[in-house]
């Protein structure tokens, strides 16, 4: 876990009577999964285990979100506003964010594009343990690295003939093969998404 949060004596909790607004992001596709709110020690407890948790301004008591459904929040980031009033939390979801069982509280709202790509990536580590014969992913993982590594070579070929060939609605459709290909790939080899973002943030930074 990263967190960016300065020590929580520093945060301006007066404003709120005591109460901060807490933004929950998924770590993973970037929706926004909620708005809760955290006092001192929802927050030290957030820290502390490593799962969401929040005061409930009904119940006047603290809550781990997912503590009756087993839908927990993983943190994986925290960080404060400017004004030091405000706080995002970056976590990954088990399950549905809401309690009506839409992904988010703000409905089942699409993906960023990029975000997109690592809940695919989710459910390709998803498919990993799963039977052969229940799905497509299943049967790559389970037939080997070098198999995997095959299919992403043929893809790339079929993408690079599209592309020649000036067919842009074909050299979509390739791409989106090679892709999903690299991710399966990526995971068989025992690598994944965030690892190969990681390079290119790194070089993109310097």
């Amino acid at each position: 876990m990263n967190t960016k949060l300065e020590p929580t004596s520093e945060l301006d909790w007066d404003k709120g009577d005591g109460l901060l607004p807490a933004i929950v992001q998924d770590a993973d596709d970037g929706r926004v999964l909620m708005l809760g709110y955290m006092n001192a020690e929802a927050l030290d407890k957030t820290r502390r285990t490593g799962q969401v948790t929040f005061y409930s301004r009904s119940k006047q008591r603290l809550w781990t979100k997912g503590e009756t459904s087993g839908n927990v929040l993983e943190l994986i980031d925290l960080a404060a506003d400017c004004d030091r009033d405000t706080l995002l939390i970056q976590a990954r979801p088990a399950g549905p964010a809401c309690h009506t069982g839409s992904d988010t509280c703000f409905g089942n709202t699409t993906w960023p594009a990029a975000g997109f790509l690592a809940r695919l990536d989710r459910v390709v580590a998803a498919r990993s343990g799963a039977d052969p014969e229940s799905s497509y992913t299943a049967r790559l993982l389970a037939e080997g690295t070098a198999r995997c590594a095959q299919k992403v070579g043929e893809e790339g070929v079929e993408t690079a003939l599209a592309a020649v060939s000036g067919e842009a609605s074909s050299m979509d459709n390739e791409a989106a093969d090679l892709l999903y290909h690299l991710l399966v790939c990526l995971r068989s080899a025992g690598s994944d998404l965030d690892r190969v973002m990681d390079v290119l943030i790194r070089r993109h930074t310097g």
